[in-house]
């Protein structure tokens, strides 16, 4: 029986994201990683000027959620916080973040390469403008 809601354009989206959410989880899970944990590496990966709320501000994870999430990374010895100044603190990969680095980027570049794939070849060229539009559109 076809689903009364595939021709709405909200609910479509929904489904498309978690479909493609719950693919990248499989694949992170065999490091030991969570998507946030995953997005977090690659966001600091070679910068020593990303505080805590600069990672909030661009993933849109609330602070009160970013404490446990850098206490799990810090406690894994994936991430280490390093004085930015006399107030800040600096998130940084230390070497064991480095080395689980490489491995996150192996599996989301094979990720990306197989969720484009999957999106018919004339479409390409305007998925990424149309996924902008639609998060970047202000709300009315």
């Amino acid at each position: 029986m076809p689903d009364p809601l595939s021709n709405l354009p909200g609910y479509a989206l929904r489904r498309a994201a978690n479909a493609m959410m719950a693919d990248l989880t499989e694949r992170l899970a065999p490091i030991g990683l969570r998507i946030i944990d995953a997005s977090l590496i690659l966001l600091v990966a070679g910068r020593r000027d990303r505080t805590s709320s600069d990672i909030g501000r661009m993933l849109d994870i609330q602070r009160a959620n970013m404490v446990p999430l850098l206490n799990r990374l810090e406690a894994s010895g994936l991430i280490a916080r390093v004085p930015l100044d006399k107030k800040k603190m600096a998130i940084v990969l230390t070497p064991a973040g480095d080395a689980m680095l490489a491995q996150v980027r192996a599996i989301t570049n094979q990720f990306e390469e197989d969720l484009i794939a999957r999106i018919p070849e004339p479409h390409r060229p305007h998925f990424m403008p149309a996924l902008h539009a639609l998060w970047s559109a202000p709300a009315e």
